[in-house]
């Protein structure tokens, strides 16, 4: 179970990774995911079944993400649509483009050779953790690198502040476009990865892919915390491990798979309500400390005040009788 987990885990991690960049660095909630997911998926498909290689066709899902990407930061910079909106747009765009690109709703892999197929012949669940490892590996890698340049760096801030980056030169429609763009890349790369575990492209395998990145970032959070760039990075693999852990877990206790879309709703509000409850707690304590600190203080105030010495009015005036 636990080996599945982190194979699966591994696979879905450029997607979270992508979700990463345009929920927390840019503060945008992009919709497009649920597009560009199963774009990747449906191109690579397509290519292997023409003949191309899986290295070819990987590369091209990953590249017609970031065509899916680039169109929403054009509609939310350029044509001012709010990001959500524009989101949905390309979303809502995408499944015809999918559908155009496979055929039909369904592709099947019959005998094209996969990423794992140039492995070492290990077992399947080995092979795809070797594979998850290497993809996220060079992923966070690229990534880790880029935010250490003044691209990366204009990218942050564009996200932490947007007027003040404009106000010092940084071309802020530039940067969200080009978060989009990267973002959209990495979840199609992961439909793309986990099509090709799948054996097929499903017209249908998007649905849902947003809360599955929300989860995961937002587990990825609670249990590595960290204001490092690499840090928060491996957080989003850790989450995307965790986050799949825990519904294999749920399967294994009897759960349907058609129920996984629920189950993967619930833990997106229970990771975003953990937090808010133990910021509240905190406080709580907090406040509570203050005001002990703040009452003990009155009444040691009060014991100085009795124990301090009182003088007449003669004393202080200087008559003495």
């Amino acid at each position: 179970m636990i080996i599945s987990s982190l194979g699966q885990g591994l696979l879905w991690a450029p997607l979270v990774i992508g979700v990463f960049i345009t929920f927390r660095i840019l503060d945008i909630p992009d919709l497009t995911t649920e597009g560009s997911f199963p774009f990747g998926a449906a191109m690579t498909i397509s290519l292997m079944i023409n003949g191309q290689s899986a290295f070819i066709a990987t590369l091209m899902g990953f590249v017609a993400g970031c065509l899916g990407g680039f169109v929403t930061g054009v509609l939310d910079t350029k044509l001012h649509i709010p990001s959500l909106l524009a989101g949905i747009l390309t979303m809502t765009g995408l499944y015809s483009v999918n559908m155009h690109v496979m055929g039909k709703s369904n592709v099947p892999l019959l005998t094209q050779k996969v990423l794992t197929d140039y492995l070492p012949a290990w077992a399947t669940t080995t092979q795809t953790i070797v594979l998850g490892i290497i993809i996220t590996g060079i992923v966070i890698l690229a990534l880790y690198l880029m935010f250490k340049t003044r691209l990366g760096l204009s990218l942050m801030a564009t996200g932490n502040n947007k007027n003040m980056s404009a106000a010092n030169g940084i071309n802020t429609d530039g940067m969200i476009i080009f978060g989009y763009t990267i973002s959209n890349g990495l979840i199609a790369l992961s439909g793309s990865l986990i099509a090709q575990s799948n054996g097929y492209a499903d017209i249908g395998m998007g649905i849902g892919t947003i809360v599955i990145g929300l989860a995961s970032v937002l587990v990825g959070e609670i249990f590595l915390r960290g204001r490092n760039i690499l840090v928060r990075l491996s957080a989003m693999v850790v989450g995307a491990i965790l986050y799949r852990f825990l519904l294999t877990v749920a399967m294994g206790l009897g759960f349907p798979p058609d129920d996984l879309k629920i189950l993967s709703a619930i833990i997106l509000v229970i990771v975003i309500c953990v937090p808010i409850l133990r910021n509240k707690l905190k406080t709580r304590k907090q406040l509570k400390i203050y005001l002990s600190q703040l009452t003990e203080g009155e009444q040691d105030e009060q014991v100085r005040s009795i124990k301090r010495p009182k003088f007449t009015k003669g004393v202080l005036s200087g008559d003495r009788e």
